[in-house]
């Protein structure tokens, strides 16, 4: 899919609230927010792989063998006509010349794995690594309420500095577990919107949470939130936006565990009547085969586009 070319007032406005950002890292926020058929509108959909680290290779990738090997991905991110492709070193390095300008990439610079009991992750790239790979961002995920957030709050912190040096944009996975949060806790609403402006406040460029359930897990903020209407998802999408500096950080959400087309698409409508910026969907659309994953972008970009 070829990058719109002529930036649009949209665009022009999202960049405008980045006012510390050097014109390196604007340009490579543009390549993304210019990308493929939301290209222009403000709007992303991003295909993240990083499951391998997370999950395992089977788990990740015997529902649709052909995912296996890391050309699949880059050339699924381009048929579809997404905004970027993130995933860990070892992923973009096997296509980076095959598939050098054709797609922006980000990334993933730190990865855990399903045996540790800790809640925490390993750097596992560098910014020099995204340089030399061509790379619109690092990705690094935090865990807002692990014992281990300090230390990732200080990897990123440096990470983030030296990539925003250098021209490079930074994502954010921001991700609310252990310490005192309960299951239910993970997707609660008030904890979901704090870990959204944790990752702002962190530098953030763009920040990506999970949507979050009706639930309030804070003691201390439910009277915050007692006067609220929270019944719809489109609605708690719109708090989350509204605790990313009040829309002045992009924030994208996680498509989560694999589920039916129809939830998919009714996601993609409640983030867009929220005002959220988009999404960033992985084993939802590479664990399907090829076709049916082409077809489901197809529609969630045709939601975020206001034609379905």
């Amino acid at each position: 899919m070829s990058q719109t070319t002529s930036m649009t007032p949209a665009v022009r406005a999202i960049l405008a609230n980045y006012e510390s950002d050097n014109p390196g890292t604007k340009a490579n926020l543009a390549r993304m927010l210019m990308q493929g058929r939301l290209g222009g509108t403000g709007k992303l959909v991003i295909l993240p792989v990083d499951q391998g680290f997370e999950h395992g290779p089977a788990r990740s990738f015997a529902p649709n063998p052909d995912a296996y090997d890391p050309h699949y991905h880059f050339q699924l991110a381009i048929d579809a006509g997404l905004s970027a492709y993130a995933a860990p070193l070892g992923m973009i390095e096997a296509g980076a010349d095959t598939f050098a300008g054709q797609i922006p990439t980000i990334l993933k610079v730190n990865s855990s794995n399903s045996w540790s009991t800790s809640i925490n992750q390993a750097v596992t790239g560098t910014v020099e690594d995204a340089l030399r790979l061509g790379c619109s961002a690092i990705g690094f995920t935090i865990y807002p309420g692990s014992d281990d957030i300090f230390e990732l709050m200080e990897e990123i912190r440096e990470l983030s500095s030296e990539a925003k040096a250098v021209g490079i944009a930074t994502v954010i996975w921001s991700y609310p577990r252990g310490g005192e949060i309960s299951k239910a806790g993970e997707l609660a609403l008030d904890v979901g919107a704090y870990a959204a402006h944790m990752a702002a406040l962190a530098g953030a460029h763009i920040i990506k949470v999970k949507l979050p359930t009706d639930h309030i897990e804070q003691k201390d903020a439910k009277k915050a939130y007692e006067d609220g209407d929270w019944s719809t998802q489109a609605k708690r999408v719109a708090h989350v936006a509204k605790a990313c500096f009040n829309g002045r950080r992009i924030v994208v959400f996680s498509g989560g565990a694999s589920k039916g087309a129809d939830a998919i698409y009714q996601d993609a409508r409640d983030i867009r009547d929220g005002g959220g910026n988009g999404s960033i969907i992985g084993r939802n659309t590479f664990q399907r085969p090829r076709a049916e994953a082409l077809a489901m972008l197809d529609k969630v970009i045709d939601i975020y586009l206001g034609q379905d």
